[in-house]
């Protein structure tokens, strides 16, 4: 796998980030690079890596599915709906991978509400945290996730953590993606933000006007700032949003990060757009290289 194939990618690269991915670059001088045959063999053949950040870098889409438990289980039980099976609660596992993740709190907590046939008034991102509207809602579980990223934190997988570091050192352009707007938080605690070269997290994509997934701005926003051709990109996914947004971007991997194990939903990720479903980063490894 070759990084961008011209000094003028690498410029171009560098020319998009934005003021912070700059400074932090200034800051983190790249370390000698060894062969690319160290590359794993299906990333070989393309340019670049774009990938998100909950539930495939880091381990907060379990904070965040707790979160999101509380806040809409709230709600279900502050307006009832009509079917009473509607009113079963949230469920972390199927509910969050089918209606949030990957997508905006707003996004997310409109397409599970209206899964529940709850119609609330739309709201705002200015909205107090509670139950009243769609924003409400989303503030809510804002502010329980808020709270608990401060009392425990949060940690990267390490199969991501030694799969970035062997594409980083390789010299492989990386990137990082989320409509979270604590994604540079996230990643900055957890240590990764140095082997980054871009960031486009949920404060960029209402700065640029990008909308979520399933739409595959975010994704083709960090492949132009790494001055890369989304066909020779390789897009990292655990959200069915995601794997349909690289699909439908015409990047040229979509990688699906199966981590439940769950029945049904590696299926459910190449029925989405998953060229290749992996249980863990590190799975891509080279043989004796998962240590």
């Amino acid at each position: 796998m070759a990084a961008a194939s011209t000094p003028a990618d690498h410029s171009g690269a560098a020319a998009n980030r934005t003021p912070a991915d700059r400074d932090h670059a200034d800051t983190h001088p790249a370390p000698a690079r060894p062969a690319p045959t160290s590359v794993p063999d299906a990333l070989r053949p393309f340019d670049a890596v774009v990938l998100d950040t909950d539930g495939v870098i880091t381990d907060s889409a379990r904070v965040h599915a707790a979160a999101w438990k509380t806040a809409f289980d709230a709600c279900l039980r502050d307006h009832p709906p009509e079917a009473p099976a509607d009113r079963r609660p949230f469920d972390p596992v199927a509910d969050y991978l089918r209606h949030v993740d990957g997508r905006s709190r707003a996004d997310g907590a409109a397409a599970f509400l209206a899964s529940r046939g709850l119609t609330l008034p739309e709201g705002g991102p200015d909205d107090p945290p509670g139950t009243g509207s769609v924003g409400a809602v989303a503030a809510y579980k804002d502010r329980l996730f808020t709270e608990r990223l401060a009392h425990d934190g949060v940690d990267a997988y390490p199969g991501t953590l030694r799969l970035l570091e062997l594409l980083h050192t390789a010299g492989v352009p990386l990137a990082a993606v989320s409509a979270s707007r604590h994604a540079r938080e996230l990643i900055t605690r957890a240590g990764v933000l140095p082997r980054l070269d871009a960031l486009v997290d949920g404060n960029e994509a209402a700065r640029l006007g990008l909308p979520g997934k399933p739409d595959p701005a975010l994704f083709l926003e960090a492949a132009r700032r790494l001055g890369a051709d989304p066909a020779r990109t390789v897009v990292v996914e655990d959200a069915l949003a995601g794997v349909a947004a690289g699909h439908r971007g015409g990047f040229g991997l979509v990688v699906g990060v199966d981590r439940t194990g769950g029945p049904g939903t590696a299926d459910a990720l190449r029925e989405h757009g998953a060229d290749l479903v992996v249980r863990d980063l590190g799975d891509l490894l080279p043989t004796g290289d998962t240590t």
